[in-house]
């Protein structure tokens, strides 16, 4: 057994999620899964080839995060090829829609890339059948640590483009709203009852209300930002409401994560007394890697108890972080929360969709080895 082993066999497994040292999910896909991948979008292929290929890359990104000292395993989204796209397109009522003419597709395809891809609600939206359910289930089995199940929150549809909900089949929006509430406590029931004690909730709208030109696209189609803001946590909330103690929840507020690419800039102060004083979850993980995140400022309205994970750790660029800059960045957040009630991860996942951010595998595992290392220094077993 070795020392990360030990600190991770020790005092973490006792906590409640975030753990000190934490991951928001997604991971570099192995070699032959992309291969695999880019192979399916040209031709079928065959399902259960794929389900094969998936389980050994699970295990095998199971065995790296055990051995760097992770408490928090995920499967790395491997099943997967975006973050929102498998999940959501499985409800009743949502379809995908691709950017671009037929042969324009058929083109991205050819080259092995994923088309640009959209969902739109075209009619009453309801779950049919468990969505992510299965998947915890082998990750579980997979794993003697915390297995993490991470899903896209509710909001994630409409992120404050309401022109995505079809008005043909929702005329009134709260109708949408109680139609995804149902689904989704649906789908987390069905998770609990299958052992699931850690959830994640991918959030984008969030951190697009954050960015002054989206607040301004959004007021031009007749949306209130602020308003949105307050409804989204409404909207969150109502998905855990009476969740059982047993289920530890955060959210992961995320600007944009596309090949080292993102979408929104601007710090939280705009969403932070709404989201951080009254969102339902035990923690939040939050992107702090460069200055389109803003200060440490809004913290303040962080409810007491909860617990905020710093994302100091890009997964965007190759370059290693130092210990003693990601020490002074975390001294500088305790100004506003109590060191006690902070943990540290990368800023976001590192596979967003299938191909993945610009780095590779040994850089991946030196962020994630940096993470755990300097939680131990900063906090011990504590």
């Amino acid at each position: 057994m070795t020392l990360a082993d030990n600190r991770t066999a020790g005092s973490a497994a006792a906590q409640k999620p975030p753990f000190r040292a934490d991951h928001v999910g997604s991971l570099l896909r192995s070699p032959a899964l992309i291969a695999l991948r880019e192979r399916a979008a040209r031709e079928a292929v065959d399902p259960a080839a794929l389900r094969e290929i998936e389980d050994r890359a699970i295990r095998d990104v199971i065995a790296l995060q055990e051995a760097i000292g992770l408490e928090a395993i995920t499967d790395g989204e491997f099943r997967r090829e975006v973050w929102h796209l498998d999940f959501l397109s499985q409800f009743q009522g949502i379809e995908q829609l691709h950017a671009g003419t037929a042969q324009q597709v058929k083109e991205w395809a050819s080259r092995g890339q994923t088309a640009p891809v959209s969902l739109m609600v075209s009619g009453k939206l309801r779950r049919v059948k468990p969505i992510a359910v299965d998947d915890f289930k082998f990750l579980k089995a997979a794993t003697s640590r915390t297995p993490k199940i991470c899903i896209p929150a509710p909001t994630t549809i409409h992120r404050g483009q309401q022109q995505a909900i079809g008005k043909a089949a929702y005329p009134d929006i709260e109708a949408f709203w109680a139609d995804i509430i149902t689904a989704y406590r649906a789908e987390i029931s069905d998770l609990v009852a299958a052992g699931c004690r850690y959830l994640q909730l991918d959030e984008v709208a969030f951190a697009y209300l954050c960015d002054e030109a989206i607040r301004a696209d959004i007021a031009r189609n007749g949306e209130d930002p602020d308003r949105l803001a307050e409804k989204f946590v409404d909207v969150i909330n109502a998905v855990l409401r009476d969740r059982p103690a047993s289920l530890a929840v955060t959210m992961h507020t995320c600007r944009g994560n596309f090949r080292s690419t993102w979408r929104a800039s601007g710090g939280y102060d705009r969403i932070a007394e709404a989201v951080f004083g009254e969102t339902d979850v035990d923690g939040f993980f939050l992107e702090y890697d460069t200055e389109r995140a803003g200060g440490f400022e809004p913290l303040r309205y962080v409810a007491k108890g909860k617990r905020v994970v710093l994302g100091l750790v890009s997964t965007k660029t190759p370059e290693i972080e130092t210990k003693d800059t990601i020490k002074r960045r975390i001294d500088a957040a305790a100004k506003f929360v109590p060191l006690g009630n902070l943990c540290l991860s990368p800023q976001c996942g590192f596979a967003s969709n299938y191909q993945g951010n610009l780095i590779d595998a040994e850089v991946q595992r030196r962020k994630l080895a940096l993470v755990v290392d300097v939680a131990e220094e900063v906090w011990g077993g504590h």
